[in-house]
């Protein structure tokens, strides 16, 4: 039985080239190992990167812009982790591609445990990796 969960997210990047090797980079230890092509509305390709239960869609930007999180659109993109070790070595890989780390790995006070880093892709679209603790508080 399917979950009902989000299916996919699809980001819209300024470089295939650039962002592509950084999704894969970034997702695959975490067991985002399948990578499809698939034709958009507007005949552009969407590169998926599918990983456990859903999947991450990137399509090259066809209009000017900058990312604005306060603007209308994605504020950030959170994935979850089966543990503070891996975002730890999430958080040390990005710093080793490069990447601006927005917030070191810590405790958040959202839940419980919440233990999550945030950071930037290539275009700055901020993302983050989080460990929550089963709790046993799931009906």
């Amino acid at each position: 039985m399917r979950s009902g969960g989000v299916h996919h997210v699809d980001l819209v990047v300024s470089s295939i080239e650039r962002s592509l090797p950084f999704y894969r980079d970034l997702l695959g230890p975490l067991g985002w190992h399948v990578i499809s092509e698939v034709e958009g509305e507007r005949s552009e390709t969407i590169w998926y990167l599918s990983g456990p239960g859903t999947a991450i869609g990137l399509r090259e930007a066809q209009s000017a812009g900058g990312v604005d999180r306060y603007a209308l659109g994605l504020h950030h993109l959170a994935i979850e982790v089966s543990s503070r070790g891996i975002v730890d070595e999430r958080a040390d890989w990005v710093r080793a591609a490069g990447g601006e780390i927005e917030s070191e790995p810590r405790e958040y006070g959202y839940l419980p445990g919440y233990y999550a880093v945030f950071f930037h892709d290539p275009d700055g679209i901020k993302l983050e990796i989080l460990h929550v603790p089963d709790l046993g508080l799931a009906a």
